[in-house]
């Protein structure tokens, strides 16, 4: 056996066991464990993006599934949106609209197994569900399937993130060879161990979002508008998040596709939003949306800074005016990134043999969303670990290497978990932001542009 054989395989066995570690025996409280336990996974993902080899990419690929794998039996234990999730879908399987009323409300109801239990387990008792019509099915699919034990339903939504995971993988594989980049870069994303533990480990979401997004990218590099627009749909009624993406088609598929394209996610939406429309759904639905921006804190960069101004000139948090102000800054910013094309040109393909300056502007895609998620996350008032994910898998098209900093360090946020609750670490989140982003000023001026052979 070879050495680097050899020390593949160490990598992989003691990976394995960190994850196993992380997932089923260290709480979110035990702070030195857990970010000893994520340093040096992390470690070991580095070695593997720098060190393995061309010819290894099958071998990690498969590896990093059977890390999913290894997860299969897990509690989420760095979240507890899961008892939401399986509340919303025990009221749905019973035949009750979790958007209604708020979750007190269904406990005098006798619906099964929506009790003390499970209530007290739910982190946003006081406020609305918030996830759309995707993501209810799935929760409703879990509940139905396995209506009396939460472990039950926990597994068959995983068995569903992984799938979602392995399509991914093969989607960001297909389109770095469509785009003429290493195929070495899938490891970037599919080995990485914030996306293993945050999206297999803990059940969120956004590892069906990244795929339905990767496989609109994919179905417009076919040709194939009205299918892409179908999968952006899926991706937008998993998580809103997409939203954001839409004013950067215009530009970049010629006005006629982008209209076959918006006109069929309209449809698509609508459809699918169908079955939760009625007057009190709704309402409880956009309550939930409109205390996204003015209720909930943390990890936030500007708005940070933005709320202690607030504090020195008016003596108190001024979220509830400024939370959706910073959103609509962050939207226009985006829509001038979406109609600024040459700006956005995605330096790591345009000197390849490309056919036409319409595959140059379909190559820029990840990149200009990049851009445009990041502008998100930068006056957005809440940015969780696993926020970062999507950010994560649009990089690997580009020359940039931050988000992958940025999922080492963003872990650090579990510092404030203890027994008694959560108390938001300020010289944590200051530290993240200033290495992050020094990282990103160094990769935009000082570093010379990836070399791909």
């Amino acid at each position: 056996m070879g050495k680097q054989k050899f020390l593949s395989y160490f990598v992989a066995v003691f990976s394995m066991a960190g994850y196993l570690l992380m997932s089923y025996r260290i709480g979110r409280f035990e702070t030195i464990p857990l970010l000893l336990t994520y340093a040096f996974l992390f470690g070991l993902y580095v070695w593997i993006i720098k060190y393995s080899e061309e010819d290894k990419i099958q071998f990690w690929i498969f590896t990093a599934v059977i890390f999913r794998l290894g997860l299969l039996l897990s509690i989420p234990n760095l979240s507890d949106d899961v008892f939401r999730f399986i509340w919303d879908g025990r009221l749905l399987a019973a035949g009750y609209h979790p958007f209604s009323e708020l979750p007190a409300h269904y406990l005098q109801q006798g619906i099964p197994g929506i009790d003390q239990a499970l209530y007290d387990k739910l982190n946003s008792q006081a406020y609305f569900t918030i996830y759309p019509p995707l993501a209810q099915f799935v929760f409703w699919i879990a509940a139905s399937l396995s209506p009396n034990s939460i472990t039950g339903s926990i597994v068959i939504m995983r068995c569903l993130i992984i799938a979602s995971e392995v399509g991914s993988i093969y989607l960001l594989r297909k389109l770095l060879t469509k785009f003429h980049l290493p195929e070495k870069d899938v490891l970037i994303y599919a080995i990485n161990p914030l996306v293993i533990l945050e999206l297999t480990g803990n059940l969120h979401f956004e590892a069906i979002v990244i795929f339905f997004l990767l496989l609109s990218l994919w179905l417009i590099t076919q040709d194939r508008i009205k299918q892409a627009a179908i999968s952006f749909s899926l991706a937008i009624c998993t998580k809103l998040l997409p939203l954001i993406f839409l004013p950067l088609f215009m530009l970049r598929i010629g006005w006629k596709r982008a209209l076959i394209f918006y006109l069929s996610i309209g449809i698509c939406c609508f459809v699918f939003f169908l079955p939760l429309w009625n007057k009190e759904v709704m309402e409880g639905f956009s309550q939930s949306i409109g205390l996204y921006f003015k209720k909930f804190e943390f990890n936030a960069s500007l708005y940070y800074v933005v709320r202690e101004y607030g504090f020195w000139h008016k003596g108190f948090n001024t979220i509830q005016s400024i939370g959706w102000k910073m959103g609509l800054v962050a939207g226009i910013l985006i829509v001038i990134v979406a109609v600024s094309p040459l700006l956005t040109m995605n330096k790591s393909v345009e000197h390849r043999k490309i056919a036409s300056a319409e595959d140059h502007m379909i190559m820029s895609f990840p990149l200009v969303m990049m851009w445009s998620l990041l502008i998100y996350f930068l006056f957005t008032t809440t940015l969780h670990p696993w926020y970062i994910s999507t950010l994560l898998a649009l990089s690997v098209f580009t020359r940039f290497r931050f988000v992958m900093v940025w999922t080492g360090l963003i872990f650090l946020t579990y510092w404030g978990y203890s027994r008694d609750g959560f108390l938001e670490q300020m010289w944590i989140t200051a530290v993240e932001y200033l290495l992050v982003f020094g990282y990103l000023v160094y990769e935009l001026i000082w570093k010379k542009e990836r070399q791909y052979s």
